[in-house]
């Protein structure tokens, strides 16, 4: 199943977080409205909202602050977005230039501080002690996972245990978040609300491996990234990691002093060492086992088209090629 099929169940509250998205990116200063537009309109997968939306519905949500609490998911991680390409400096996401590359770093860092404070603005206006307090947490753990991520780059000698804290922070914190909310809409008793975010959690973790994977076996065209950005960066994820404790020794070096010097030279090198060692199979199966535990988390939803959207959204986490 495609992700257009999966968001069919719920394409007119996407269209509606669409409209809310543009409504609140506006701004009388024309650079933000320019840079904000640019990112938010540059496509992406919409995960997160979606996610938020699919668990309201899978409750039985009533209303319409799903919308623009799923608007607010979209600006938070948007902009960190914005921010993580002028730390990685990166040129190329989606398909196209990065902001950064487009308008310059200090509008993509400022514009990234406006739609963090735009996020907040709307949830305060939804009016909830305990949103207020889930988003709250949720964009200041990010906030540590991308220091986090900045303390491992180059470093050789990062775990399996600090790289996988690194995606809780940074990446699936947020997706917890969305499916929390989604919980919290709808009055979910705390058991209930525990295993949607749990599912997120899940789920985020399984996404996060294989955007990771992709990084070594996708293709340009799919990812709509450059190949090797993660090796250019000293980024010590979990294939490289692999390498370094299974492969044999001339494998190990050849990784750890790509991660220590970063750049694509060898490239080449570590990416037979990858294939080699079987260290993307490992990666999808830690992956694979991710989105296994979130689908079993969900078992307690009643049967509905929203809950086998968040089954299938398991199944596309991992078997996804873009």
């Amino acid at each position: 199943m495609t992700l257009e099929q999966l968001y069919a169940l719920i394409g007119q509250d996407m269209k509606a977080v669409d409209a809310v998205i543009r409504e609140r990116l506006y701004s009388d200063v024309v650079l933000v409205r320019q840079v904000a537009e640019y990112i938010i309109g540059s496509g992406g997968k919409r995960m997160r909202p979606a996610l938020l939306l699919l668990v309201a519905g899978a409750l039985g949500y009533q209303g319409t602050r799903h919308h623009d609490l799923a608007a607010v998911v979209e600006f938070i991680h948007t902009a960190t977005l914005l921010h993580d390409d002028v730390v990685d400096e990166s040129a190329l996401r989606r398909g196209r230039d990065t902001a950064n590359a487009a308008f310059g770093n200090a509008a993509s860092v400022l514009v990234g501080d406006f739609l963090y404070s735009r996020a907040f603005q709307m949830m305060v206006a939804v009016d909830n002690m305990r949103v207020m307090q889930v988003l709250s947490d949720a964009t200041n753990v990010i906030a540590e996972g991308e220091v986090l991520q900045l303390m491992n780059c180059h470093d050789a000698d990062v775990d399996e245990a600090r790289y996988m804290q690194v995606i809780h922070y940074k990446t699936a914190k947020l997706f917890e978040a969305a499916a929390r909310l989604g919980a919290i809409l709808c009055d979910a008793p705390p058991e209930l609300e525990a295993a949607m975010a749990a599912y997120g959690m899940h789920l985020g973790t399984a996404f996060q491996l294989i955007d990771d994977v992709l990084d070594y076996s996708g293709q340009e065209a799919d990812t709509g990234k450059h190949l090797g950005d993660d090796l250019a960066e000293g980024k010590p994820t979990l294939p490289l990691i692999y390498v370094m404790q299974h492969g044999n020794p001339e494998q190990a070096a050849c990784v750890r002093q790509a991660i220590e010097t970063g750049g694509r030279d060898a490239f080449p090198e570590v990416l037979a060492a990858i294939r080699e060692t079987g260290a993307l199979a490992h990666a999808r199966a830690c992956a694979q086992r991710e989105a296994e535990a979130a689908k079993q988390v969900i078992f307690a939803l009643g049967a509905s088209q929203y809950k086998e959207a968040l089954l299938e959204l398991c199944f596309f986490a991992v078997e996804r090629n873009h």
